[in-house]
């Protein structure tokens, strides 16, 4: 456990905190610009940096040996398998967003904490999916997970975009164009940053792949799946 890894849980912890306790989520009950904040720091700030922390490969270190093959086998499982691909993992993220503030569900249920856990839960899982530091031996080539996180960006902005001129139900147009402007440019700065630890991981485990022998390079596979920090 590197002290890297143990200041990203920290810090990961501490802003899915920030974001469903103290002044900032009393203020998101009826300012959407807040709600938003909370948005960013629980679905997208909160998510990377917990992924950062491999916390997976934490919880099997401090496992017994019987727990950790438990735990391993049900990672391992169909359904696991299902929602931590990187496009089912980003159409959860992503849908979800769309179906709570398009339809009336914001209004009704907006902090309710359901609706906190489903935000961090889909966040982290398509967060992992894509550049999950914890070993994943399904994990999908950097090819899929790359158009998976194009398709995420791009229903990201657009949804921001749609409240700028389309507010929820129950949101003032003021509060709503300031939320979405907040969405909209505080989401690429979270971005920015998971595209370049991305682009960082596609990088190394490109020159991973060309310092092997000729017959492992051409197989790859071991290579293809390295997603070190």
């Amino acid at each position: 456990m590197t002290a890297p890894r143990i200041a990203c849980l920290a810090a990961g912890l501490a802003t899915a905190a920030a974001a469903v306790t103290g002044p900032l989520a009393g203020a998101a009950h009826h300012d959407f610009t807040a709600h938003m904040t909370g948005h960013l720091l629980l679905g997208m700030i909160a998510p990377l940096l917990l992924v950062l922390a491999a916390p997976v490969t934490m919880v099997l270190r401090a496992l017994p040996v019987g727990a950790a093959r438990r735990l391993t086998r049900f990672l391992n499982s169909r359904p696991v398998r299902m929602v931590t691909h990187p496009v089912p993992a980003a159409a959860l993220n992503a849908g979800g967003l769309w179906l709570l503030y398009t339809t009336g569900l914001h209004h009704a249920i907006g902090s309710h904490p359901a609706v906190h856990f489903h935000v961090l839960a889909s966040g982290y899982l398509f967060t992992a999916a894509v550049i999950g530091v914890d070993p994943a031996p399904h994990r999908p080539g950097h090819p899929v997970r790359a158009a998976a996180l194009i398709g995420f960006l791009a229903a990201h902005a657009v949804l921001a975009k749609h409240l700028y001129g389309h507010p929820p139900p129950g949101v003032p147009m003021d509060e709503a164009r300031a939320g979405a402007e907040l969405m909209y440019y505080g989401g690429d700065l979270a971005d920015l940053v998971l595209i370049v630890v991305f682009c960082h991981q596609w990088y190394r485990a490109a020159g991973a792949r060309w310092r092997l022998p000729a017959e492992l390079r051409t197989a790859g596979t071991t290579a293809e799946r390295h997603n070190g920090w």
